[in-house]
């Protein structure tokens, strides 16, 4: 006989993210933060600072220096649409 146990999760909003991620978030969506290294292969790479060393972690690969670039823009737009609703929810509309 075999029986299945399913379990479900309700919130009544999204789960908040933490002091650190926001932290992540806002060290990732500075432009500073990021550079660009041509591999051996010809590829180029985009990368970012490591938080707590001086490393660098890899992200993407492109075939040009335009196409890195706009990689690197979408990254920081994306992460800093994400930093923008942790400050609470956007009104859009309001009635009368």
């Amino acid at each position: 006989m075999t029986f299945l146990y399913t379990r479900t999760n309700t919130w009544n909003s999204a789960p908040q993210p933490t002091e650190e991620t926001i932290k992540y978030w806002k060290h990732i969506s500075q432009k500073k933060n990021w550079r660009i290294v041509q591999l051996p292969n010809g590829f180029l790479q985009t990368e970012y600072k490591s938080i707590d060393s001086d490393d660098w972690i890899d992200v993407t690969r492109r075939e040009t220096i335009d196409g890195a670039k706009q990689a690197i823009d979408a990254s920081i737009e994306h992460y800093a649409k994400k930093l923008e609703f942790t400050k609470g929810p956007k009104v859009i509309k309001t009635f009368e």
